[in-house]
């Protein structure tokens, strides 16, 4: 399988954006998904997991802001951002995942090249 995001770019703060991620090579109803990111200097950060059967991983850090959604149709899934923060700034990757059953913690398994977003105070 093989993950492309894209999305990225400059956003003032408070502002919004859509990170898209595109898989090929298998069928995307069959996987636990995730998005994740890294500022620079700190470890990669998990944001938002979601399993097969809706199950779902919220970090912290993104909640009430952020969303995930999935299109199996498409084979996309995407991550809704809303109200950014310039802490939001970050390179943000998408990922098959794991997850634990209730939802606590996931962990990425396959991932997508990182795409880059820059918030602006």
């Amino acid at each position: 399988l093989q993950l492309q995001a894209s999305g990225g770019g400059l956003v003032h703060s408070g502002g919004s954006l859509r990170l898209s991620c595109v898989v090929s090579g298998g069928t995307l109803g069959y996987y636990p998904i995730g998005w994740f990111r890294q500022s620079q200097g700190k470890e990669r950060e998990g944001l938002l997991c979601v399993s097969t059967d809706g199950a779902r991983y919220v970090g912290d850090s993104v909640k009430g802001r952020f969303t995930i959604a999935r299109d199996n149709a498409k084979n996309t899934f995407y991550l809704q951002m809303n109200n950014l923060k310039p802490e939001d700034t970050a390179v943000y990757y998408c990922a098959l995942v794991h997850m634990w059953g209730d939802g606590s913690d996931c962990w990425g398994d396959s991932w997508g090249q990182g795409t880059l977003v820059t918030v602006s105070s």
